[in-house]
């Protein structure tokens, strides 16, 4: 849990504002101690209704943030950055933006605290992933109150070396793209068998939450879990020998890798 003591400050009040703040009013820390900056008034009325402080614009009630948590998007942050550095130099620097590195986002902020994390969509409901990684100015304290941040949304994973982000965003930050993925195509499946969508849904989510649920508990390999679903000559065995032909396998595997690609690039474009 998060020392009362600490004062937050949310630099754009998107999903990811909403979701940190939400699972940190349900561990009970105190909505007085939390401040939203967006320029958009529907964006600050979420927060307002809570109880939560927010401004349109930065100003002296972000000199008292001991936590300054980066959530607009990559490319407001230079904007954002410029207004904000005066206000924030003493505080630990958390940003949940995509591709912006540290190096960068320290030369904005005149600030090296900084911790880089790449949470994906499942933290809105408090079963997420975050891939974290902090440079060596932050202290053993300061990661734990990062952990104490995000323990609400999910999991987490310390990375040593920021490169890793790049991995952690092409198989957990995108990663929900790919079930959502082949959620629409078991659905579909099941219309073409003449079942109406929500029965298909049904049954597709049931199977893939009680997938992954068997997947979590089991010592087996998903390899070993897959084989003992498969009987030889069977119903199954005619799906997976009709994925493998396809070379199902072998795209998913390149579209991953093509999702770390881009994630680089995305990086060095945004480090101009």
């Amino acid at each position: 849990m998060i020392d009362n003591k600490q004062y937050l400050a949310f630099v754009g009040g998107g999903n990811m504002a909403n979701a940190v703040i939400g699972g940190l009013l349900r561990q009970g820390f105190p909505s007085s101690r939390l401040l939203v900056l967006d320029p958009s008034e529907s964006a600050r009325q979420v927060f307002t209704e809570i109880g939560v402080s927010t401004i349109a614009e930065p100003n002296e009630q972000l000199q008292k943030a001991t936590l300054v948590v980066w959530a607009v998007k990559p490319q407001q942050f230079k904007e954002a950055a410029l207004k904000c550095a005066r206000y924030t130099k003493e505080a630990l620097h958390y940003s949940v933006m995509a591709g912006l590195r540290t190096h960068d986002i320290a030369l904005l902020l005149n600030s090296a605290r900084i911790v880089r994390a790449m949470p994906n969509t499942p933290c809105l409901v408090g079963q997420g992933m975050t891939g974290l990684f902090a440079r060596q100015e932050v202290s053993v304290q300061e990661r734990s109150l990062i952990e104490d941040l995000v323990t609400p949304t999910g999991q987490f994973h310390w990375l040593e070396q920021e490169s890793g982000l790049d991995a952690v965003t092409a198989i957990s930050g995108s990663g929900p793209a790919y079930v959502f993925y082949l959620l629409e195509a078991m659905i579909e499946a099941a219309m073409h068998l003449g079942m109406t969508a929500e029965q298909g849904r049904t049954l597709a989510l049931a199977t893939l939450n009680g997938a992954t649920a068997l997947a979590m508990q089991s010592s087996d390999s998903p390899a070993t879990l897959r084989q003992k679903v498969t009987s030889k000559g069977g119903t199954t065995d005619a799906a997976i020998s009709t994925l493998e032909a396809a070379g199902v396998k072998s795209t998913l595997v390149a579209a991953i890798s093509a999702a770390h690609k881009r994630a680089g690039e995305l990086g060095d474009a945004l480090g101009q």
